[in-house]
């Protein structure tokens, strides 16, 4: 049972690290210097760094949770 419960956190950090690097390389596709004031570069940085970490997580719980629903899909008959 504590196996169970390792791979599965281990399964979710390494999601969860993918989907963050992911939205990073696409975040940094965007143009956000029209958002930001002049000389505010580190608030600006940080921003994009949280937002970052909040869409990549979110997405990654998607995926996970979507896994978790078809893996149940075995107890549906």
């Amino acid at each position: 049972m504590d196996q169970y419960f390792a791979e599965e956190a281990l399964i979710s950090m390494t999601s969860h690290l993918i989907f963050i690097i992911i939205t990073w390389r696409v975040m940094q596709s965007i143009n956000f210097d029209a958002f930001f004031r002049k000389n505010r570069i580190f608030e600006a940085r940080l921003f994009i760094i949280f937002v970052t970490i909040a869409l990549g997580t979110t997405v990654s719980n998607f995926f996970l949770d979507f896994i978790s629903w078809t893996n149940s899909l075995v107890y549906l008959f």
